[in-house]
């Protein structure tokens, strides 16, 4: 792919941040992610228990909501963002975020991208000056993303994010998968229990706008490989965990399955204070993971 090598002026804000991981330890970043605490201290999902949701107000996330919201046009100085062809918003989407970036924290910007698992955005957005001069160059699409490649990095986006006018991407080092993990598959486990208790990770995470959920139709739940699939069994009966006022989020645990199914355990408790652990099965979809089933 072409180089547009833009090097935009990078604020020296946090250089010990930007210098204290690189993109070769987003390749080690693995080692992190296979245990089952994917949460970082102050951030949502860091103690067991209910999680405690932020009084903030949030942009949309890695999932909009269906109506597009009117946001203000990127910052005059917000770092340059290559153009997608035939997919003009995705500049401005990659740009507003690209502007936080350069501006934020690295916990506000976890606290703003609630939707990727806390650890996993801290080891993705680290290395600044990287990330940027990869959005900097020529963008392309497929049906669900868009994707900005340099040498050292591929920086990708959902569709349905940029649509949103605010896009939080996934970063990985030059030539890695590009792709979800199980990290994420626990972190989609904890968005639905924490909502399930009352305190979402976020007030705008509702199923409504940012399902969790597999849908029923078309019937292609086969998490056994019988070759006759059926609806996804929780989405008609999530009254399964009626009653549910707490889980420990640091025991969240996660094993994989046959093909694109996941199993993800959790000790969750009830208004009786019995506790046991339940057992989420998910599988992994273009837009991210899904749960279909929950026993236990």
């Amino acid at each position: 792919m072409e180089r547009a090598r833009l090097k935009s002026p990078v604020r020296q804000r946090n250089t010990q941040r930007d210098r204290r991981a690189s993109l070769s330890g987003l390749a080690v970043a693995g080692a992190f992610l296979l245990a089952g605490c994917d949460s970082v201290a102050g951030i949502p999902g860091d103690e067991p228990g209910p999680v405690v949701s932020q009084a903030h107000t949030t942009p949309p996330a890695a999932i909009p909501a269906p109506v597009t919201p009117t946001l203000a046009p990127p910052p005059a100085d917000a770092p340059p963002v290559g153009a997608v062809p035939g997919v003009p918003e995705a500049a401005p989407a990659l740009q507003r975020w690209a502007a936080d970036l350069s501006s934020k924290t690295l916990a506000e910007l976890q606290d703003k991208c609630w939707i990727i698992p806390p650890r996993s955005a801290q080891e993705m957005y680290a290395d600044e000056a990287t990330i940027l001069e990869a959005l900097a160059k020529p963008g392309t699409a497929t049906k669900n993303t868009v994707t900005w490649k340099s040498a050292d990095a591929t920086v990708t986006a959902e569709r349905d994010a940029v649509t949103s006018g605010y896009a939080c991407p996934r970063v990985f080092p030059a030539g890695a998968q590009v792709g979800y993990d199980d990290a994420d598959a626990r972190h989609t486990v904890r968005r639905y229990l924490s909502r399930f208790v009352g305190s979402p990770l976020d007030p705008a995470d509702k199923e409504g706008d940012y399902p969790l959920l597999c849908n029923a139709n078309p019937a292609s739940w086969d998490p056994n490989g019988t070759g006759k699939p059926i609806p996804a069994p929780l989405f008609n009966n999530s009254g399964r965990l009626t009653g549910t006022t707490k889980f420990a989020d640091q025991q969240i645990g996660s094993e994989r399955l046959r093909g694109d199914y996941i199993a993800v355990t959790v000790p969750v408790t009830n208004s009786s204070g019995a506790t046991q652990t339940r057992t989420f099965t998910l599988v992994e979809q273009p837009e991210g993971y899904c749960i279909g089933d929950v026993s236990g």
